[in-house]
């Protein structure tokens, strides 16, 4: 993509989620240091540990290529997380990118075990390319689900990723659970299919059969910055969370 963001429209659309989490009494942040989310992370006793993607001792970083969210309660207690990273796969694309393991290392043959393995046959993932954002490492602690937060979450991402990159594609890998419980619809993926990952990390002991989910550029616009529906548009994604 290669329009000009609108600053005004994007602090709007963000304005309406960070209030509707503060309504919820979660207090947002944004962090761009990854072994501080690392940390953070570390110390919350129900969430997996978080994928090598998002570990700098795996797959640093670039300063402006990634960010974190957190959410907090009026305890101070951590209540969220999820995180995002920007790809760039102009001369490849998210299938190979995935195979290659480089998704998840920013150097397999140095770091990746020799069992390691990753699998993607979902069509969709050989045409996603370009400039990538990759959405991931959801977690949200127990007694806030149910409350409509997944929708505040993705929308607090899709909007900083707008704002920060106007990727050509918005991405991600879900659990087939979330699909069949609905949690998937909540996150308001446009686009799903079966077929994203076949994952097995060896040293992390992860083993996981994931969906890719989804957005173009332009309807990632459509949602954060749209041209003639304005203040409705957000109004109706609000009041559908």
């Amino acid at each position: 993509m290669t329009n000009v963001v609108n600053p005004l429209q994007v602090s709007r659309f963000l304005r309406v989620y960070d209030d509707f989490a503060a309504q919820k009494g979660i207090k947002l942040s944004i962090g761009f240091d990854f072994h501080d989310y690392v940390s953070i992370t570390q110390a919350l006793p129900s969430k997996k540990p978080t994928y090598p993607t998002f570990r700098p001792d795996r797959s640093p970083i670039k300063t402006g290529e990634g960010y974190w969210m957190m959410g907090i309660d009026k305890n101070g207690e951590v209540v969220l997380v999820e995180a995002a990273r920007l790809y760039d796969l102009s001369h490849t694309n998210l299938a190979e990118h995935l195979q290659s393991l480089k998704a998840f290392y920013a150097d397999p043959t140095i770091h990746a075990h020799p069992q390691d393995r990753c699998t993607c046959t979902a069509p969709s993932a050989k045409k996603i390319s370009g400039k990538v954002a990759y959405h991931g490492d959801f977690w949200l602690r127990k007694d806030f689900r149910g409350q409509g937060m997944p929708k505040i979450m993705a929308a607090i991402l899709r909007g900083v990723s707008f704002a920060m990159w106007t990727p050509d594609f918005v991405c991600g890998l879900a659990a087939s659970w979330t699909l069949d419980k609905g949690v998937l619809a909540q996150y308001g993926h446009t686009h799903h299919e079966a077929g994203g990952s076949t994952l097995q990390l060896v040293e992390d002991d992860i083993v996981d059969e994931d969906l890719l989910v989804w957005l173009t550029g332009e309807e990632l616009r459509s949602l954060v910055d749209p041209r003639t529906e304005g203040e409705l548009a957000i109004d109706n994604y609000v009041s559908s969370a």
